[in-house]
């Protein structure tokens, strides 16, 4: 463990990093024995920073929940991190991607709460009843550590390398579909990009969920209702650049689109 004057210089080199988007070298270059916990606790210094200017928290998220994501990234569990309203895009609003050091998109299965969710020992069908909507949403991400060269505590610190969020117009009740078994599309341009099934979260994205729940309740972390959840993606991370246009085609589900200028 790390002292809490450590925990708060690496929350600042975070912080200024996106600031100035201009990425630093990775925490764990100069700490390799930080732990996950450390992470949790300077990402919340972090968090605690934008809540105190006005932000408000909108949802959690998980990521690096699927294999193919884990073998991208060199990791062998999630991560998570928060989502709040200064994170929130719409489809008909294009991201400036120059606000960004290297953003990627990644495309989920959604869910919005209807009810709070236990911190500790939550069961799938525990998650389940607390989940009021199932929607197609696309998630925004961008390492503040240069390369992409993180380890999990480096991505942990800086917010599960979370950065926006859009969701889309579906709106289908959990008892209507089959959250195990959501085909998803993804085009960029126009042109098919890559495809992928929501099963290959977690095996079943609701297990993102109670995971979630649990890792983040011993830090005083509560999923809400109302909170949108992002459990991980079934397809890797895809570069965006300036000009791109993404749309996930999810069956049974609905479209989500964001694009960059």
């Amino acid at each position: 463990m790390i002292t809490d004057d450590t925990r708060a210089a690496l929350a600042r080199r975070l912080w200024d990093a996106e600031a100035d988007v201009t990425p630093i070298a990775p925490l764990t270059d100069e700490y390799p024995d930080l732990t996950a916990d450390d992470a949790f606790e300077i990402q919340l210094v972090n968090i605690r920073r934008k809540l105190d200017a006005g932000a408000v928290v909108t949802g959690h998220k998980v990521g690096l929940a699927s294999k193919a994501m884990q073998e991208m990234m060199g990791v062998d569990e999630p991560d998570y991190g928060h989502l709040l309203d200064t994170m929130e895009y719409f489809e008909d609003q294009p991201v400036e991607a120059a606000r960004f050091c290297f953003p990627r998109v990644e495309v989920e299965v959604g869910f919005i709460l209807g009810a709070d969710i236990p911190p500790e020992g939550c069961t799938q069908a525990e998650a389940a009843e607390a989940i009021e909507w199932v929607v197609p949403s696309i998630e925004l991400i961008d390492s503040r550590i240069r390369d992409w060269k993180i380890k999990l505590p480096d991505t942990i610190a800086d917010n599960a390398s979370s950065c926006g969020y859009v969701v889309g117009q579906g709106r289908v009740r959990l008892s209507d579909i089959d959250v195990a078994a959501i085909d998803a599309t993804l085009y960029k341009n126009g042109e098919f990009l890559a495809e992928g099934r929501s099963d290959a979260v977690l095996g079943n994205p609701l297990n993102s969920v109670g995971w979630l729940a649990s890792v983040v309740g011993k830090f005083g972390v509560r999923l809400r209702k109302g909170d949108v959840i992002l459990p991980g993606t079934a397809i890797r991370a895809m570069d965006a650049a300036p000009g791109d246009e993404f749309r996930c085609d999810f069956a049974g589900l609905g479209s989500v689109s964001m694009s960059f200028r």
